[in-house]
């Protein structure tokens, strides 16, 4: 039987999203292994994220100030907005570094069974960033309830005037953002379309 801290160690690490008994026993078995220096630099880096880490009140995206670097940067294109699930999907886009506009994360997407409306979103908040900008890009992930949501959303935005498009096929259906290589998040930015 392991130790009690090892047991505790491993219970932890397995509550982290696709981490399952055995890759956490692995972590575990290593952070054991390392030199205290590192491990304290571990510890500190995730408290530290988690004290420090909030929403950008502009765009949702997770930053350390209350207006996100992205917000903030006067060479972004303000008359652009990609309306993305989550952060992670700003990180994958920015990874391409081709998109140079705003974005909007929306905390989600429909989901009525898990009991997600549009009240739970932030679409409300988007509604509101609409002055001087000429296009929304929705990038969600072409899942069901992606596609219900970019459709909700079309619906909303387009008697508003805005011109509503959305990232072109080359992600897999039911596939996420977050796993897309750069060369195909271009060319789905690229290859975008009117709704």
């Amino acid at each position: 039987m392991p130790s009690r801290s090892l047991n505790n160690l491993i219970g932890a690490l397995s509550k982290l999203p696709g981490i399952g008994p055995k890759t956490a026993t692995r972590l575990a078995l290593y952070i054991i292994k390392m030199p205290d220096e590192d491990v304290r630099e571990l510890a500190n880096a995730i408290s530290s994220a988690k004290e420090r880490i909030k929403a950008c009140r502009i765009c949702g995206n997770y930053s350390d100030e209350e207006i996100c670097d992205i917000c903030s940067d006067p060479q972004r294109d303000k008359g652009v907005i990609c309306v993305v699930a989550d952060s992670r999907d700003i990180m994958a886009i920015e990874g391409t570094r081709e998109y140079k506009g705003l974005y909007h994360v929306l905390g989600g997407v429909l989901s009525p069974i898990d009991g997600i409306g549009p009240e739970q979103l932030r679409i409300k908040e988007l509604l509101n960033r609409l002055e001087g900008v000429r296009e929304v890009i929705i990038a969600l992930s072409p899942t069901v309830e992606g596609e219900a949501t970019t459709i909700y959303l079309a619906n909303l935005l387009k008697p508003l005037g805005v011109k509503v498009t959305r990232i072109a096929p080359g992600i897999p259906v039911g596939g996420e953002l977050d796993y897309a290589d750069p060369a195909t998040l271009i060319k789905s930015l690229e290859g975008r379309r009117e709704i």
